[in-house]
């Protein structure tokens, strides 16, 4: 038996209404309404629906630079046993942002937003290794963001 879960299918107006938001994330119901042919209501009840079911959030996206977070990294890491606990416990990480269980030469990828080197270091020493199941890691700097996109929810 799998343990996915099935989301509905999407209808053209959600897509669409998915896809303002993505551009504008405070587009007004009204507008939106005027775009996909429904009232502001109904636009209102969507986007509720939507973001209950977890198929949308609606969040601020920031720079972290302009925020004083000057090192973003991946870092891969290799595990011994259960790969999703070790998933777990990275999650937990306030400085991680994005965690993900691979099938390829690392068990697990965890993005990482620090202030400096010294706070990366600090988070791979004194709080990654240290996670039992944590056999290696390696990171990878980034010199440089060249693309970061949200839009690729209803493609």
């Amino acid at each position: 038996m799998s343990a996915t879960k099935k989301h509905p299918s999407l209808d053209d107006v959600s897509k669409t209404i998915i896809e303002l938001l993505q551009e504008d994330g405070r587009r007004s119901y009204s507008d939106i309404g005027r775009v996909v042919g429904l009232s502001e209501a109904a636009v209102r009840q969507r986007v509720q629906r939507l973001t209950e079911s977890g198929i949308m959030q609606i969040v601020a996206v920031t720079d972290p630079m302009q925020l004083g977070f000057h090192r973003q990294a991946m870092i891969g890491i290799r595990t011994s046993g259960d790969a999703r606990v070790v998933a777990e416990a990275i999650a937990d990480v306030d400085a991680i942002d994005y965690v993900v269980i691979t099938v390829g030469a690392f068990d697990v990828l965890a993005e990482v937003v620090c202030e400096d080197d010294e706070g990366l270091l600090a988070l791979i020493n004194d709080v990654i290794r240290p996670i039992d199941g944590v056999l290696s890691t390696e990171t990878f700097i980034y010199a440089k963001l060249q693309k970061q996109l949200y839009n690729w929810g209803t493609r």
